[in-house]
């Protein structure tokens, strides 16, 4: 079955969405994948046909060729998005998708870093070597800022504001917020542009990008996953470790040290603060500790004791 409206959502996801163009290819990703199954179960059904059951059959289809839940919920995200789309522009009477059920997803806790094994790390990297105070910068930066990496690959010198003591993200959908960044990740980023950025020969188009590679243009992601692997196993480090392991491991430990739950929501860029809750998996010592300093039946006890 042929989908006319492929183009159109493409560009209401670019246009008025203002998605990124990898986000922009997997919502047409998921839709594809609907219309293929469609054409094979229910050959000649046209775009404004499509209701509840031809919907529910597909999920069951992605379920019975073995999707896990959480790979059948991104699609149905995407199908979601799109049958919304169409009824929006009156391109459908109804929108099918409404009263679809997102499949339960086990709630993975994420792996995180104690402070001492993210110090092994930034130790671990030998700053003799031509780009050590460039690879200390960007874990110190990483982990400083909680930046996810096409955040880190993307930033520039003009979105650091020193002075001042934050610097401009741009995240998600592009959306614009300020994250502030501590001493330690602005003296580690002083001393990469010190030793090594301000001596490398650099083409204009790419003079305000941060973090470059040996020819003067920016890291790739796949750079940026190899420089933190490396140091992780130079540290000994035996965990899973990536870029967003930093992310994981700033939050975490803001929460667990006792920051505010809606100001770490803005500083990840999180829409909803029911992502940013997955940081409250706090030890039983901390959740302890907390209910008997605070709880004023705690400290009654105290008190007359």
């Amino acid at each position: 079955m042929k989908n006319p409206y492929r183009e159109a959502f493409r560009s209401h996801l670019l246009l008025e969405k203002s998605l990124a163009a990898n986000s922009v290819e997997g919502y047409l990703a998921d839709v594809s994948k609907l219309f293929q199954f469609l054409d094979i179960a229910y050959p000649g059904l046209a775009v404004h046909q499509v209701n509840i059951k031809h919907l529910r059959d597909f999920l069951a289809w992605l379920h019975g060729i073995g999707l896990a839940a959480s790979s059948q919920a991104r699609i149905l995200s995407g199908i979601k998005a799109f049958f919304r789309f169409l009824s929006i522009e009156n391109l459908m009477p109804d929108n099918p998708a409404v009263l679809l059920e997102t499949p339960r997803i086990a709630r993975h806790l994420p792996d995180v870093l104690t402070s001492e094994e993210i110090g092994k790390i930034i130790e671990s990297i030998d700053l003799s070597q031509r780009f050590g105070h460039r690879n200390q910068a960007i874990i110190e930066v990483l982990y400083g800022c909680g930046l996810r990496v096409s955040e880190l690959t993307g930033l520039k010198l003009s979105h650091f504001h020193f002075s001042e003591g934050y610097l401009r993200i741009t995240g998600k959908g592009g959306k614009e917020r300020l994250v502030p960044f501590g001493v330690q990740a602005a003296r580690s980023l002083s001393l990469y542009l010190e030793n090594n950025r301000n001596h490398q020969a650099i083409p204009p188009k790419y003079a305000d990008v941060v973090f470059l590679n040996n020819r003067g243009a920016p890291l790739s992601r796949v750079m940026i996953f190899n420089i933190v692997r490396t140091a992780a196993a130079k540290a000994g480090i035996r965990k899973t470790v990536s870029p967003h392991t930093f992310r994981h491991s700033f939050a975490t430990h803001l929460i667990e040290n006792g920051a505010d739950l809606r100001a770490v929501q803005d500083m990840l860029g999180h829409e909803s603060i029911l992502t940013t809750e997955i940081y409250t998996h706090l030890n039983r010592e901390y959740l302890r500790d907390t209910v008997n300093h605070y709880h004023p039946r705690s400290r009654a006890f105290k008190s007359e004791n």
